[in-house]
């Protein structure tokens, strides 16, 4: 496939003025960190995001609020020189894979989730450390008490709509021991599965669902595959455990939504429309958007995910294809073929941060993509979050002018 320089791809879009860029975070615009609470952004990119106004939205499996939040983020960035709230600065879009929406301005709403979910979300970090405490003693038992208190307790993200594991922080206690770190990713999911069955007993089956980070797409139950660990690739660092719906596929659609209430004064979805009572299939998101939307009004539509997996089954049967970003990029392309807009996939390199990734810079693109995928990475970002920034920047000046001559053209 012959793919664009980010250069080529930026006069590409100078003059478009129906654009809409769905961009994911961590690993994007952000380099990847062992703790999440040391996560940095740049404040040049928080200014840049809002000179694209409606034209641009987040879709990301992190959140918005919370002492985890971006938003946090956003405001150690801008420090005491930018309020966000007063200049619309936060982010807008989806975070918890959907089910958390937020306007520039910080305005939060949980669309379609219920107080008996939010509560049970709240108690599930507590427990979540308590389980993982337990299999830790089995698995590190070099490890004193306290330390491996401390390492459960690091190790679980407390996030307000999707509590995660993440266990970066101990994969480095044992670098190389990739037996150690499978029989841990083996953990991780044993103990995520305790809780969704603790769900069930609590009246909520079917409430919840694990979104494995990275993964090897789903097995023949929908159920996400792990991504074992293996020499210079750690594979699956994170279980997070997740509202029913929280596909960002499906998220995908509700910015498509909110993109049209604001440039067409129409909702094509409905008013109520979130991800929770979305399709559940790339088949039938696609058909809602065929029979809602008119081709012509289609935006034109550039993704920008860094994670996307590519993998050759045990036994050579074929390829073993996932990754949080590949639902969302992969409908994304399917609508650009079906509308005749030229939408963009763009695959930043996340390998540069604290944490193991396949590199962009492997000729083959091993362990990302692979000769047959359906997927095509239109630009390929090498120089990871640095690269993307600055060539965020510069489009969003081009598009800024672009929307300015449109409304001057609009007056005269």
């Amino acid at each position: 496939m012959q793919r664009l320089s980010s250069h080529q791809l930026l006069q590409e879009l100078r003059g478009v003025k129906d654009l809409l860029i769905v961009q994911d975070l961590d690993g994007v615009c952000m380099q990847l960190v062992q703790d999440p609470l040391n996560r940095r952004i740049d404040a040049s990119y928080v200014t840049a995001a809002a000179q694209f106004g409606d034209s641009f939205a987040v879709l990301t499996n992190g959140e918005h609020e919370g002492r985890r939040g971006v938003n946090r983020v956003v405001e150690q960035a801008l420090g005491n020189d930018l309020h966000p709230a007063r200049n619309g600065l936060y982010l807008p879009g989806l975070a918890a894979g959907g089910v958390q929406l937020q306007n520039r301005y910080g305005q939060v709403s949980n669309p379609g989730v219920s107080e008996a979910e939010i509560a049970f979300l709240t108690a599930a970090p507590h427990r979540m450390e308590e389980l993982l405490r337990r299999g830790l003693s089995y698995l590190l038992p070099e490890f004193s008490p306290d330390q491996l208190t401390q390492l459960a307790h690091t190790a679980v993200l407390d996030t307000q709509m999707s509590p995660t594991v993440n266990l970066n922080g101990v994969f480095a206690q044992i670098p190389d021991d990739v037996v150690r770190q499978q029989a841990l990713q083996g953990l991780l999911q044993q103990l995520m599965g305790e809780l969704l069955t603790e769900a069930v007993q609590q009246g909520l089956a079917g409430s919840f669902f694990l979104h494995v980070a990275p993964n090897l797409g789903c097995d023949a139950d929908g159920l996400e595959r792990l991504k074992p660990a293996v020499a210079g690739d750690v594979g699956t660092t994170d279980i997070q455990f997740m509202l029913s719906g929280s596909l960002k596929e499906a998220g995908l659609l509700v910015l498509l939504n909110q993109y049209m209430a604001c440039h067409y004064g129409e909702v094509p979805f409905g008013e109520e429309f979130n991800v929770r009572i979305a399709p559940n299939n790339q088949t039938d998101l696609l058909k809602l958007v065929q029979d809602r939307i008119p081709a012509e009004r289609m935006p034109l539509l550039v993704g920008v995910g860094d994670t996307v997996t590519s993998n050759r089954a045990d036994d050579d049967s074929g390829w073993l294809r996932g990754g949080s970003d590949r639902g969302f990029l992969t409908l994304l392309q399917t609508l650009g073929t079906w509308s005749g807009r030229a939408n963009r996939v763009v695959l930043v390199d996340s390998s540069h941060g604290e944490v193991d990734r396949p590199s962009l810079s492997h000729p083959f693109l091993a362990g990302i993509t692979d000769a047959n995928d359906p997927l095509q990475l239109n630009v390929l970002m090498l120089g990871g979050p640095d690269q993307y920034i600055t060539w965020f920047q510069q489009l969003a000046k081009v598009h800024s002018s672009t929307i300015a001559n449109k409304s001057q053209s609009g007056l005269n």
